[in-house]
């Protein structure tokens, strides 16, 4: 695609926002017509490509969603497959009416026995917010399970589109999703997004939304310059406790993720410690040192009150902060200072920042990482297999899914280190979450199947020079 929509290309839309774009293109002069046709071959595409020469069947619901598969169901009987349609219901809009006045090829009853190579899901679109009716429900399974691969248009039947939350039970996996003019929250949001397969996007020319959340994009980085030194790329202190093993995580993927000089201050000695890695004991060091572009505090740091000081001491150091781990737990309002900050939490941890901060932990995913960011004045990486980001001006960035091999012990100290290692490079706390995030999933990818946190620590070098430009 031209380079100049990449970023229109990456933002989430909600149902709402979704129309008013459409609206905004009709009014411009598209008829909803053409914007049918353009959705409904772009998404024929991808299912000719994904067929091959297979058979496809098309089940098309009453809506424009149902219009759309009378399109693609056109498109594949032009480009020669074997196709049918299933009218689950006689379209109830003019544009449907029309799409289906221009199919040219088989139609079959909702009764009818078909079983074949791929099946596409038109029933319903993003706009669904009821529980499909039982007749409709067994016909979408009956369809899946007959044919070898199943392919969704927008979101998939019995998907509310806005959170992610199935409406029916028991509804069929996905091979394929294909999102029509822009990405929806579902499209990675869990439970969703764990049955939607891949995910494709076919543009229907909508512009910019204002507000809009994006999906997190593969960060280009520079090279140092020729000039660089160790304090000038990035000098990043990590403050370590009473559990050494995660700062020491942390540090490795830190010394890997950019900066020039990683600095643990740790209350005894350890062992396994990288060559490169400066080890101090001298805690009080670290917030007064000039030279120190960012800190990082929470692996292993412990609960007890030298810790709690500790943090304090930190967020009062004047220097931008990632803040993980034990310190969300023990982290209060009063201690957040002027400089920038990023947490890290997981659910559990969500829950005790929430209760810190008097908020009350209801809502979406991403509503409550918002709140906190705004009530905070922090980045928030809200973590999990549907981890967001979240900026105190209401900034959102959406994670792809990333490896389900990452749910093992320590790869939230590998992705602290990461981000914080980002931070002390370049200052910019929004920046650092989504380039250590995505460092830190690519990682994941690159590590395989069943790694463990200090293999992850070291893939994030192969996965930082995949980003240098």
């Amino acid at each position: 695609m031209p380079r100049s929509r990449d970023g229109i290309m990456r933002q989430v839309l909600t149902v709402a926002q979704m129309r008013a774009a459409e609206d905004d293109l009709i009014s411009a002069g598209t008829s909803v017509d053409a914007l049918m046709q353009q959705a409904g071959r772009g998404a024929g595409e991808w299912v000719r490509r994904i067929a091959g020469g297979g058979s496809v069947t098309v089940l098309c619901g009453p809506g424009n969603n149902g219009g759309d598969g009378w399109v693609i169901a056109e498109y594949l009987r032009e480009h020669g497959n074997a196709v049918r349609v299933i009218a689950a219901r006689e379209p109830a809009t003019e544009a449907a009416r029309t799409a289906k006045s221009l199919y040219s090829g088989e139609v079959r009853n909702a009764d009818a026995d078909v079983s074949g190579d791929v099946f596409v899901d038109c029933l319903f679109g993003s706009g669904l917010t009821r529980v499909l009716p039982e007749d409709l429900a067994a016909l979408l399974d009956r369809l899946a399970a007959g044919h070898r691969h199943r392919i969704a248009t927008d979101v998939p039947s019995g998907i509310e589109s806005d959170s992610g939350r199935p409406l029916n039970e028991g509804l069929p996996d996905c091979s394929v999703t294909i999102a029509l003019g822009a990405w929806k929250h579902a499209h990675f949001a869990m439970p969703a997004c764990a049955s939607m397969g891949a995910l494709r996007l076919v543009d229907i020319g909508v512009s910019a939304v204002p507000g809009a959340a994006r999906v997190l994009a593969k960060p280009a980085l520079m090279a140092p310059a020729a000039d660089s030194h160790k304090y000038r790329r990035g000098m990043l202190g990590i403050l370590g406790g009473e559990m050494p093993g995660a700062a020491l995580l942390a540090a490795t993927a830190a010394l890997r993720a950019g900066a020039g000089y990683v600095k643990l201050a740790a209350q005894a000695a350890q062992s396994g410690v990288p060559a490169e890695l400066v080890v101090t004991g001298d805690v009080d060091a670290l917030f007064v040192d000039a030279r120190m572009a960012a800190l990082l505090v929470g692996p292993g740091l412990g609960r007890f009150d030298a810790a709690s000081q500790v943090l304090a001491k930190a967020l009062h150091a004047g220097k931008p902060c990632v803040i993980d781990a034990d310190a969300l737990v023990l982290l209060r309002p009063e201690m957040v200072g002027d400089a920038p900050c990023v947490l890290t939490p997981h659910e559990g941890e969500m829950a005790a920042l929430e209760r810190s901060f008097g908020l009350s932990g209801k809502g979406l995913r991403r509503d409550r990482a918002l709140t906190l960011a705004a009530k905070s004045g922090a980045v928030v990486v809200f973590k999990g297999p549907d981890t967001v980001v979240a900026g105190p001006s209401g900034e959102l960035v959406l994670a792809p899914r990333a490896s389900s091999w990452l749910s093992v012990a320590g790869t939230g100290d590998v992705l602290a280190g990461t981000i914080a290692s980002r931070l002390a490079t370049d200052g910019q706390v929004l920046r650092a979450a989504e380039e250590g995030l995505w460092l830190h999933a690519d990682a994941a990818m690159r590590c395989g199947a069943a790694f463990t946190a200090g293999e992850l620590a070291h893939a994030v070098q192969a996965a930082l020079r995949d980003c240098i430009a």
